[in-house]
């Protein structure tokens, strides 16, 4: 299953591996991609996923926001 969120508040390529660090760590994800131009995260898990572990991820990641 993918999922498109988006991230608002990435500036740079350290923001993208926060972030990417973070979502991975939540159960049941198998893949992340982000794209620093459009603040895009698709998100490859086994399963949905709570979009509230995502924001909470992204936000660990650095204070980032799901917009």
């Amino acid at each position: 299953m993918i999922t498109e969120y988006t991230v608002s508040g990435m500036t740079c390529e350290h923001c993208v591996r926060a972030v990417t660090d973070e979502v991975t760590e939540l159960p049941g994800v198998t893949g992340v991609d982000v794209e620093l131009e459009t603040g895009r995260l698709l998100v490859t898990s086994d399963a949905e996923l709570d979009v509230d572990a995502v924001r909470e991820a992204v936000d660990e990641a650095g204070g980032y926001r799901l917009a």
